[in-house]
């Protein structure tokens, strides 16, 4: 526990001290949710009916912009063969990895999603279900998006290889997110769609760790 204890503070650290840490990718959650609705003219009956899609859009993006330091900065110095060596297993480094990323990035993000949201047009009344969403979500999207940085781990462009092999992966919780929203500012009931968003989110974190180790090993060669 001591050890999982210090690699979990020792990821906050480098996750919010990083690149500007969750800022970056709140502002560019913020810039993306703010150029939609100029570009699409303003007219909030033409922007209500896609706020909820644009919103977890935008989510999802802005969820990409600090996974390719993920496991690359310990690669070039070092750091991932201590953890390979080290007492917890590799399993493990990754599942911290992931929840480091969603506290330090993920949490900020769902905070800003009510925000953004309202800019677009949606009713004041679904923020909390927009923020809780969110938050589920994030989840799914720091496991997804830190088994695809794993995968890219060591190749070149490996930005744009992670955005290759994670958007696919994060389309179920756009679709579920959004239509969690959609339901509820229909008059329906939201929860079947935020239990999809949570199962996806569990198979995520189970499948996740085990495959993300399988190609760190295989990157460490």
């Amino acid at each position: 526990m001591s050890s999982a204890s210090v690699l979990f503070k020792r990821e906050l650290a480098l996750a919010w001290g990083g690149g500007g840490g969750p800022l970056l990718a709140c502002g560019f959650f913020a810039c993306l949710t703010t150029v939609v609705p100029l570009a699409a003219g303003g007219d909030p009956n033409v922007l209500k009916p896609v706020a909820a899609g644009i919103a977890w859009l935008a989510l999802a993006l802005s969820s990409l912009l600090s996974l390719e330091r993920l496991f690359e900065r310990d690669l070039e110095d070092g750091a991932l063969d201590l953890l390979a060596t080290g007492p917890l297993p590799l399993e493990a480094v990754f599942a911290i990895k992931a929840i480091s990323q969603w506290i330090a990035t993920g949490l900020p993000l769902a905070l800003t999603a009510p925000v953004a949201a309202l800019a677009l047009g949606q009713s004041i009344e679904l923020a909390p279900l927009t923020a809780l969403s969110a938050l589920i979500g994030g989840l799914g999207f720091a496991f997804t998006g830190a088994l695809g940085a794993a995968l890219a781990l060591g190749a070149k462009r490996g930005g744009l290889l992670i955005a290759v092999v994670v958007l696919p992966l994060f389309i179920p919780p756009v679709v579920f997110g959004s239509g969690a929203l959609d339901r509820a500012a229909a008059g329906l009931s939201p929860l079947s769609a935020l239990a999809l968003l949570t199962a996806y989110v569990l198979f995520a974190a189970v499948i996740a760790p085990p495959a993300g180790a399988a190609a760190i090993r295989s990157a460490q060669g």
